[in-house]
């Protein structure tokens, strides 16, 4: 792996970095550079968290802990490729770079002439957190009037759910956890998602003697760990939340005082939950009346409870009304007045980012019609519903993104992708899944070999992560791609006379912030907002300050009609049926992040295999035996997997931790198969938590597989 490096000096020198991966954690982090004869940085060892940093103490994951073996690994992607074979073949030649540009540019020219500017849609997501590098595609989308993008595959319905009630991201300092007496992981599992999490517990606990429970439909690896796991059906968290808040009234617990002066409308909240005690939410979620109980008074009792909420629970037909649910239990209590009391989701708007720069927003137009990212199977089969008036999409530029495993309705997206007259170019790291349709492929840095900027939902850090060593073979950055492409096609912008450092402290400044290199000297900057703000004591986000039980959910989106007027289990969801009597979840795999990862040896080792993970009396009922192949499926089609037996769940209940590549399915496509990508409302957002299966033994080993993997 470091063949002709040596290390920049005595074993233990290291630079400063920070994780660019979808993960609220954004670890701070000490890499190790190492150097060939000539002293020049090209390649990475040892990678660590730093330990100055209040929130990632010296604690990373596993996954990025490892992150030599992604940098040096003998599959990288090294030099542009051309298309040879057929659309998801695999086939390529090499190419060199100014070929590679003037092809994309040549064939977005083209379709631009024919269809009119909006057949092209630059396509992006969270492979890179860096606002620089991430998001600098909007400034080409901007300029050359491509379709806009509505981000939907992540956060938007947490988004809406948050906003309903709070009005303004932000909340509690989260190193608060660790002065808590009680912790509240609703619907995430940090030891494997954000594990800096689990660091703030742990003192907790060791300090304060406190409580952790956990709220997640399956027993993972936090629910382990926990005191108390409430392991409810997937899609009932609002019903949940509402008794608790039953109890909270009907025991004396909701702190009038606070609601009558910091809420809507306590009263008509009171009333709606009268009928919404224990009884109820267990016969929707599963729970006994006893657990509810227990939990709730738990909860009630104790004034330093924190709340953090977790983005799994929200990626449900129901996902932003089971949000705002839980956002009202500090509410109703007062926990907000509390160090170490609250709710907590995500702190992006402290920093106040002006982006104008980045994204080219002083060339949008707000005219230009924005597609679904989450329905980009539809967008590309060419479901009117989501194109409405305008061309089909041509033209496809794809970064840190892999949509062909990702997006839900994978079996559509694949036959987008496989359109003869779609021209796709994917800058990637390695051959992905949606690499493999591209027409062209560039490759691409790692965040150790460019510029970049970051912020943290998870805290509440500005860092930077600058270029420490030169990039492998002949990788180019996201901005430089950018750059490239401009030229070629006139797009006129001071954001592509930059480099992304020039463009990084221009943001800083502009936004209010000190500038690259003031930032760099402290190595971070910590924009937590003032007690006051961050506990709502100054007013939530609403014009009157109030927090919102009762939501304007028609502010928030255009789907609102469906949405609860107080909080509620809204009964939207995919339910089990005689035809579907499982409810799937497809919560994150340990050692991957989305598709990041899913590469690397020690990830893969660790993972093994596809897996479903059943009750033991589900799997008596269907004849499947531990290690036995199960067929899960739906009207959308059919996936097999490994069995596993796992008590941490209810019956009716099956989990497929994800997201392997396709190719580590019998028939050649992923679970999201399976996914169906029905937006959230009340604004959209990818619901893959919330899916009815069939599950049954697979007894022949290639019965209708064939016929899957052909379509």
């Amino acid at each position: 792996m470091t063949d002709g490096l040596v290390a920049s000096a005595p074993r233990g020198e290291f630079q400063g970095s920070t994780c660019p991966h979808d993960c609220p954690s954004t670890c701070a982090l000490e890499v190790e550079v190492l150097r060939d004869a000539q002293g020049v940085g090209r390649g990475i060892g040892t990678v660590r968290g730093a330990e100055a940093n209040s929130y990632t103490a010296g604690v990373i994951c596993a996954k990025v802990a490892r992150y030599a073996e992604r940098v040096h690994h003998p599959d990288r992607l090294l030099r542009p490729l051309l298309r040879t074979g057929p659309k998801g073949s695999g086939q390529f030649r090499e190419i060199g770079w100014e070929e590679a540009l003037d092809r994309v540019a040549e064939a977005f020219i083209e379709r631009t002439a024919r269809h009119g500017s909006e057949t092209v849609w630059p396509y992006y997501y969270a492979g890179t957190m860096g606002l620089v590098q991430r998001d600098g595609i909007h400034r080409l989308r901007h300029v050359m009037r491509y379709s806009g993008q509505l981000n939907t595959i992540c956060t938007a319905l947490c988004e809406s759910g948050w906003m309903a009630g709070v009005g303004r991201y932000g909340g509690p300092d989260p190193r608060e956890m660790a002065e808590a007496d009680l912790i509240v992981m609703w619907g995430g599992n940090p030891v494997a998602t954000q594990v800096n999490v689990m660091t703030h517990v742990s003192r907790a606990r060791k300090r304060r003697g406190a409580k952790f429970v956990v709220v997640d439909p399956y027993r993972t690896g936090t629910a382990a760990a926990a005191d108390l796991h409430l392991a409810v059906r997937p899609g009932t968290d609002g019903a949940l939340a509402c008794a608790v808040m039953h109890i909270a009234f009907r025991d004396g617990f909701a702190d009038r005082d606070y609601i009558a002066r910091m809420s809507d409308a306590p009263a008509d909240l009171e009333a709606h939950l009268a009928a919404r005690g224990p009884d109820w939410a267990s016969a929707i979620t599963g729970l006994p009346v006893a657990e509810i109980e227990a939990f709730a008074r738990l909860y009630c009792e104790t004034e330093r409870a924190y709340i953090r909420c977790g983005y799994g629970f929200s990626r449900s037909r129901n996902g932003a009304a089971s949000l705002h649910a839980v956002t009202c239990l500090p509410t109703v209590t007062g926990k907000w007045r509390h160090k170490g009391g609250g709710a907590f989701w995500s702190n992006r708007a402290i920093y106040h980012w002006d982006k104008t720069l980045i994204e080219g927003l002083d060339a949008r137009d707000p005219a230009i019609r924005v597609l679904d990212q989450s329905r980009i199977g539809a967008v590309l089969t060419g479901d009117r519903r989501d194109l409405g008036d305008g061309p089909p999409v041509t033209g496809l530029l794809i970064q840190n993104t892999n949509p062909v495993v990702v997006a839900p309705a994978s079996g559509t997206v694949r036959r987008g992708f496989a359109r003869e007259d779609l021209f796709t170019c994917v800058h990637e790291q390695f051959l992905t899944d949606t690499a493999k349709y591209a027409d062209v492929v560039l490759p691409a840095t790692m965040f150790v070999e460019h510029d970049d900027l970051y912020q943290s939902g998870g805290h509440s850090h500005i860092q930077l992560g600058p270029r420490i060593v030169e990039p492998p073979g002949e990788c180019r950055s996201n901005h430089e791609v950018l750059q490239g492409l401009a030229r070629r096609l006139g797009a006129e912008h001071r954001g592509f006379r930059m480099t992304a450092r020039e463009i990084a402290d221009a943001t800083l400044r502009a936004s209010g912030w000190p500038g690259w290199e003031e930032i760099a000297a402290g190595r971070w900057l910590d924009a937590q907002p003032d007690f006051a703000s961050a506990h709502f004591e100054t007013g939530f986000g609403h014009q009157d300050g109030r927090f919102r039980f009762a939501p304007d959910w028609a502010a928030i989106g255009a789907d609102h009609a469906r949405m609860p007027r107080l909080p509620d289990h809204m009964a939207s969801i995919d339910a089990a049926d005689g035809e579907h009597p499982f409810r799937m979840v497809t919560a994150p795999a340990r050692q991957f992040l989305n598709t990041t990862f899913t590469e690397t040896p020690g990830a893969r080792k660790r993972e093994v295999r596809p897996t479903a993970l059943l009750h033991p009396r589900d799997a008596e009922r269907l004849g499947v035996t531990e290690g036995g192949r199960v067929r899960l499926g739906n009207a959308q089609g059919e996936v097999v997997v490994t069995a596993k037996l796992a008590e941490g769940q209810q019956e009716g209940v099956v989990i497929v931790e994800s997201i392997w590549p396709n190719a580590d399915f019998e028939g050649g496509i992923g679970i999201n198969l399976l996914v169906s990508d029905d937006p959230g409302p009340p604004k959209g957002g990818a619901v893959f938590h919330d899916t009815a299966v069939w599950v049954r033994p697979a007894v022949a080993e290639t019965e209708g597989l064939e016929r899957l993997a052909a379509e």
